[in-house]
């Protein structure tokens, strides 16, 4: 996938859990754990940014231990890979395909996190019905001398739980983007090759 839209598409991701601010009701719950875990990871990385500066991967850390509980992983890896592939793995590729791509997204998502510059957000009006368990929340990232940046953020409800399960940018998903990526390299090598591929650049500290 081209580096420049990972990072819109991550950045997106990241501006988006820092702004949204919409009418939803207490009840329905998207905009209090957006915001409580946006406020929550911000304030760490404030209060650890020496921390951070010593040892870069402690970013890392917290956006694992404070945003990535709120992704979908396995609802992400399985549209990821398609329906085909995601058949077609052992149980134990699935596991080791979700916790490397898992850890990819994790580094990405904490580089995109140091590259915020205060972009302002406008958001969309919010369709939510009572009875619904799914939302697509709509923003508008500003960027100055050039065309905003559009944000589809979705998001789904289970047991009064919400969890994120994809992000799309300019109309482009994260899970369609890196589901055409992947499948042309199983196609070239194979899932166990991708696997170890995604393993090698997480122990490298890659992200592309």
């Amino acid at each position: 996938m081209k580096t420049d839209f990972r990072n819109r598409i991550l950045v997106g991701t990241v501006l988006a859990l820092m702004s949204i601010a919409t009418s939803v009701s207490a009840a329905l719950g998207p905009q209090e754990l957006v915001q409580q875990t946006t406020d929550r990871l911000l304030t760490a990385i404030q209060n650890e940014k020496s921390v951070i500066d010593k040892q870069p991967t402690r970013i890392f850390e917290l956006v694992e231990e404070i945003a990535l509980p709120h992704f979908d992983f396995r609802v992400i890896s399985r549209r990821v890979l398609g329906k085909e592939h995601w058949t077609n793995a052992s149980p134990d590729q699935r596991e080791r395909f979700e916790k490397e791509f898992a850890s990819m997204l994790i580094r990405t998502y904490a580089t995109a996190l140091k590259e915020y510059k205060g972009q302002a957000v406008k958001m969309q009006p919010l369709d939510l019905k009572p009875d619904d368990r799914k939302v697509k929340v709509r923003a508008e990232v500003e960027q100055p001398g050039s065309f905003p940046i559009p944000i589809d953020y979705w998001m789904y409800e289970k047991k009064g739980v919400w969890r994120v399960y994809d992000v799309a940018i300019d109309e482009i998903s994260l899970i369609a983007n890196y589901r055409t990526t992947f499948a042309n390299e199983i196609r070239n090598g194979g899932l166990e090759k991708l696997i170890t591929t995604l393993a090698d650049r997480n122990q490298a500290g890659g992200t592309n």
